[in-house]
Parts: structure tokens; sequence; C-alpha cells
């Protein structure tokens, strides 16, 4: 990222006057968004004067919507809230009724942001408003050269319905003043992936097919669809999860080293990466891919339904439906860098537990000297959640004196974020940082457009390829790491799941 003096200097001259957050009333924006909002500003990182204004259908009064912010904050702030940063936070807060579809709902905007020319517009609403909003905000005059696009997920999907949302997208804002979100690029773990690879010469000259045997990717959750069946039926987990989040960590561990931090030279890396993704189509997703969804089953000690009678479906209980809730991939990134090397993908719902890791397995030494030990291969784990640590698993001599022989024991160097930086707040939300970038006007941790779009061909190719060789959906019970054919996919090469 560029050097703090430099995004000082560029933060008085693009700091915005006013961030206006539409869907202001909706789950993401009262459990993340307001409290990250509220922690940069306990922390003196919100521009003077930078007003945050919530538009949402609701009818509510001004003291109503700041209490409705309060509560969200008292239930997200592990260590109280302090009333100091919250009387500042406050007076920042104001709300506007609106709705997308009546044009004077615009006017009132443009009312509300009378004199404002920099303004952030967050949109944390369905996907069918983006279009109409963005419209609106055009037409409004509201679009001005120092005002900014922010836009949460999914845009679209499947590629057709991403570019048509990216058109309306950029008929009213330029490339470098739309922000697409993809929350786990503001992990505290996925940003160090950057400074692991490229700030240190011990990993670099071994980050290759020479080195590395495999990386593994997975993403699991315990939760199942939690009554958002309506939206999760139309998308399913390679839409919902492969498409962004495990697409943009293999990008950034298979990358070149960029140039610079600035946006576009890490970005241009990234969709290099994308590119070179082999596609998978025809028989070969038979073989490189597993599809399930789960059954009844055990999660965090008690009985849960199946996806189909999960309580809310569109249907009611007993709906069959075809869509996915776990995915297991092998990709291959066709490039001199990592030509041969497997990179296996893996998320899903109403797993054992909830963690997001990286694995980098690296190959055996060709000859073991140690006799009567079993060496293991050099593994480098990186966290995401729930904690965010890395560690490097080396073998190592057991303590001995006996005669004749060395016994050998794999051990874990680790670097643990929360105890290495005691001093520093724990846990801040990845929200935290992307707003920030997006007040500073950096685009390194946002999306572009081709990569979005390259992205989604290689999904739809997979999509494609399943409905034409009619690939059966598997079931696996909740509780469990999915169906027996995700084991199949890694251990018919070799390899297994680092669980």
């Amino acid at each position: 990222m560029p050097s703090s003096s430099h995004r000082a200097r560029r933060s008085k001259a693009t700091a915005p006057d006013a961030l206006m957050l539409f869907g202001a009333t909706g789950d993401l924006a009262l459990r993340m968004l307001y409290p990250s909002l509220y922690f940069l500003d306990a922390s003196d990182l919100l521009p003077d004067g930078m007003r945050v204004i919530g538009a949402a259908r609701s009818d509510l009064e001004q003291d109503a919507f700041r209490q409705m912010v309060r509560h969200a904050l008292d239930a997200r702030a592990d260590g109280g809230v302090s009333e100091a940063a919250w009387a500042r936070f406050a007076a920042r807060l104001a709300y506007v009724s609106f709705d997308a579809s009546q044009p004077e709902s615009f006017q009132a905007l443009a009312r509300t942001l009378e004199g404002a020319s920099r303004t952030i517009f967050y949109l944390s609403t369905s996907p069918g408003l983006f279009g109409p909003i963005c419209t609106g905000i055009k037409a409004a005059g509201l679009a001005h050269a120092g005002s900014r696009m922010v836009v949460e997920k999914p845009i679209g999907r499947d590629l057709k319905s991403c570019q048509a949302i990216n058109d309306v997208l950029a008929d009213a804002f330029s490339e470098d003043r739309i922000f697409r979100v993809d929350h786990y690029l503001g992990k505290e773990a996925v940003q160090n992936l950057l400074a692991l690879r490229f700030a240190n010469t011990l990993f670099e000259p071994l980050w290759n097919k020479s080195a590395i045997d495999h990386v593994q990717i997975t993403v699991a959750e315990t939760v199942g669809v939690e009554g958002r069946w309506d939206y999760y039926d139309n998308y399913g987990a390679l839409r919902d999860m492969v498409q962004n989040h495990l697409l943009q960590l293999l990008s950034l561990v298979a990358m070149e080293p960029p140039a610079s931090l600035e946006p576009d030279s890490v970005r241009n890396e990234k969709i290099k990466v994308l590119q070179s993704l082999r596609p998978i189509h025809g028989r070969d997703v038979e073989r490189c891919t597993v599809r399930a969804q789960y059954a009844a089953g055990v999660a965090d000690g008690r009985a849960v339904p199946s996806y189909a009678d999960e309580a809310g479906g569109a249907a009611g209980p007993g709906t069959s439906s075809q869509t996915e809730t776990f995915v297991a991939l092998m990709a291959h990134v066709d490039n001199w860098r990592w030509a041969g090397t497997p990179f296996y993908l893996r998320t899903g719902k109403r797993l054992p537990e909830r963690s997001s890791e990286i694995v980098i397995q690296f190959r055996e030494v060709p000859h073991s000297i140690f006799s009567g030990s079993d060496l293991v291969a050099n593994r480098l784990t990186i966290r995401l959640q729930p904690e965010e640590d890395i560690a490097l698993t080396l073998m190592n001599k057991t303590p001995s004196l006996e005669h004749g022989g060395m016994e050998l024991t794999p051990l874990s160097l680790n670097l643990s974020l929360s105890h290495a930086f005691k001093d520093k707040r724990p846990r801040r939300i990845a929200y935290e940082r992307l707003l920030l970038e997006v007040i500073h006007d950096n685009q390194t941790l946002f999306v572009h457009r081709d990569e979005q779009e390259t992205a989604w061909r290689w999904v739809d190719a997979i999509r494609t390829a399943w409905d034409r060789q009619a690939v059966k959906l598997a079931s696996y019970g909740a509780g469990t790491w999915g169906p027996a054919g995700a084991f199949a996919l890694i251990e018919r090469h070799g390899h297994s799941w680092a669980d």
C-alpha cells in the first residue's frame, strides 16, 4: 500500500465529506458497517466533518435511527462503548427515508447532500437495486468527480448478469471510483500473506512448483442458511463462495511479485493468475469437482435439519432443491511458476468447525538419512479465522540419549497475531480496513471489473459442465467434513485434507 506520508497527503485532497449508506437498517449495516465506522471514529481515523447518512425504506425519526445504531454498537463492542466516542459519532449520524423506485427520493437525497461533492455511496442492498440507485444518483447530479461507489457482493450470479451490473455502475462512475467489496481482503491475515511472501527472502525462492507439492484453501462454516434460503438457493456454494473469496485467496497465493503495492500493480498480477486457471469442462468436471448438499445431522452439539428442510425455505419444509451447499475443486494454474501443482479448494456449510485457512504443502525431502523416523514434509498454514495466525511445521530432533539413531518429531513455529501485537486492539473488523481504504481512495484491497468477470468465466464453465454432464448432487451429514467424494478427490492424487 502507499506510504503513510503519501496517503496523508492524498487523503487531505480527497477526504470525503459524506458517506451515504443504502440498506441502512439491514443486517450487514448493523452488524458490520456502523460498528466499523464507530471504531474508526474512536481511533480518530474518520475525516473531520464527514457525515454518515443512512438511507432505507423504513420511516424512522432521527433519534430512533441513532438508537438503532447504538444498540448495534452495544452488541458488537466487547469492551463497551465509550460515551465520549459515541457522542462524537452520533453527531455524524443522520437518516433519510428512501425508495429507489420513487424519483422524488433522489431529490430528497440531493437536498440532504447539498454542499457535499465527495460522497461515498455504499450499496448494502439487494443486487436488484444496484441499477436503479446508480441511475437515480446520476440523474440527480450526485455522481460528482470526487464521489465514490462501494458495492457489496453478490454482483451478479453469472458472467452475463455481472456484466449488466458493471455496465450500470460504469455509466455513473469511472472504474477508478468503483470499490467492489470482498471482505476477506480486509482481514489482517490475508494482507499479511503479501508481507509473508514479499517482505521475506525465506519463502519466495521456494514459492513454486519445484518446492511446493500442493496448496489447500478451505473456508468452512458451521451455520446453515440461517434464514437466507431465498437468496442462497439461487446461488449455492460455487457462486456464493468460490467465485469471490476462494479465488481471491488463490490469486494472492499464486500471483507473481507486483512491481509495487499500488492498486493497479497488485490487481494486474491477480488477474494474470485468474486468466491462467485451467478451465474445468466436459468430463473433467466429474474428476476435478464435487458438489453436495447437507442432510440432517448434529452441529454444535444439537440436531439440525437438512438444507431442504431448513426453516425459512421459500417453498416450505420438504422442498426439493439441487443447490449445492458444499464444493470441492482441484484447480490448476497453468503458468511457469505453478504448472503441475494442484490447488485444492473446499467450502461448505454445516461443517464441523468454522475455519478459513491456506495450507502450503511443501515437497518431501528427496532422501532421508534418518532411519527409524518418519519424516513429515514441511507445511505452512495460514489461518484466517477464527484466530489469525501462521504456523510453519519443521522436523526437529526429539531430546534423547539413545544411541545408534535419531528420533525426529514435527514441531511448529507459530506467529499468532493476537499474541505478537498485544498492545493493538485484537480482532478488528475486516470492514474497518476496507472503509478506511475507501476513505483514502485506495483501491488495492478491492476487486477490479476485469478480475471479477474473469473469475465468473471460470465458474460459469463449471456450472455449464455440471448441467451438461448431469453431475449428481451428493449428500453429507451436517457436522461432517463433506461427502466421501471430497476425500476421494484429493486422495486419488496421493494427498489428504489438512483437517
